[in-house]
């Protein structure tokens, strides 16, 4: 026995019990209680507009099946995976250049700000007047949409880099482009990646209302013209699925995310 419970009176501490609902996973918890909340809450108000859930997840097995939802859905992601990229490629290059040289951020920060601060759909009839009623209308869209939060994110994050990490590779000799590649880079990535979160959850937005207004192609269109027949369960059912499309665009970023940054402790991710 030990000393401990040897002495008269002295009693062994208790171990903590862990509570079985701790180890229930939240996110299907939740996911399930949201569920439970909609189908009940569509059959006690029993309303058109708002049907329960078992009658959307209906609809939306018979548009699968007839074909509508995995065609348009093929044209949404190439709408989506183009203008994601274009609003990628263009806000990492412009936000790196507007963080680390002030003359780039005073020509063009006023116009990044006042971009990302108008309503983004406001664009949609400017570039369907010049682009017309296609794909390219669309993915300029979702360009508006990503590409500003991309450039401002890289821009805070390449200014926060502290100057000594910078004064001490220029001690060594390093110039302008190994300490850009080297040094900012690397230390702004976890910022710059919480940009590029942000980013792809606005382009599936982008993507969306573009479709709504251009309407020739994609799931957007199916809902406009589920819209027109006042087809609430249509509605609901496109939108799950681009629920499912966003989270699955975000949850691929964050799995990059993680493997780029595996040396940041997670404490300091912006998770």
């Amino acid at each position: 026995m030990s000393a401990l419970a040897e002495r008269p009176g002295v009693r062994r501490p208790r171990e903590r019990r862990r509570s079985p609902w701790r180890r229930l996973p939240a996110a299907p918890l939740s996911l399930a209680a949201g569920a439970a909340a909609w189908e009940l809450i569509g059959h006690l108000a029993d309303v058109s507009f708002f049907p329960p859930l078992s009658t959307v997840l209906a609809r939306l097995a018979d548009i699968t099946s007839e074909g509508m939802i995995l065609g348009s859905l093929g044209g949404s992601l190439i709408n989506l995976a183009a203008g994601f990229a274009i609003s990628l490629v263009a806000g990492l290059a412009i936000g790196v250049a507007m963080g680390r040289y002030r003359k780039v951020e005073a020509a063009l920060g006023i116009y990044v700000y006042a971009l990302l601060t108008a309503p983004s759909l406001v664009f949609a009839p400017i570039f369907f007047s010049l682009l017309g009623a296609g794909r390219g209308s669309i993915i300029a869209v979702v360009v508006m949409y990503a590409m500003f939060v991309i450039v401002i994110n890289t821009a805070s994050a390449i200014q926060s880099v502290p100057a000594h990490l910078v004064e001490m590779a220029r001690s060594y000799g390093a110039g302008e482009g190994r300490i850009l590649l080297r040094v900012m880079l690397p230390a702004a990535l976890p910022m710059i990646m919480a940009g590029v979160r942000l980013g792809v959850g606005r382009a599936v937005t982008g993507m969306i209302n573009g479709e709504m207004f251009i309407a020739v192609v994609g799931l957007g269109h199916v809902v406009t013209e589920a819209g027109g027949r006042f087809d609430s369960a249509e509605v609901l059912a496109v939108l799950l699925v681009v629920i499912a499309v966003a989270l699955s665009a975000v949850g691929l970023v964050q799995a990059v995310d993680r493997r780029v940054t595996r040396w940041v402790p997670k404490t300091t991710r912006g998770h």
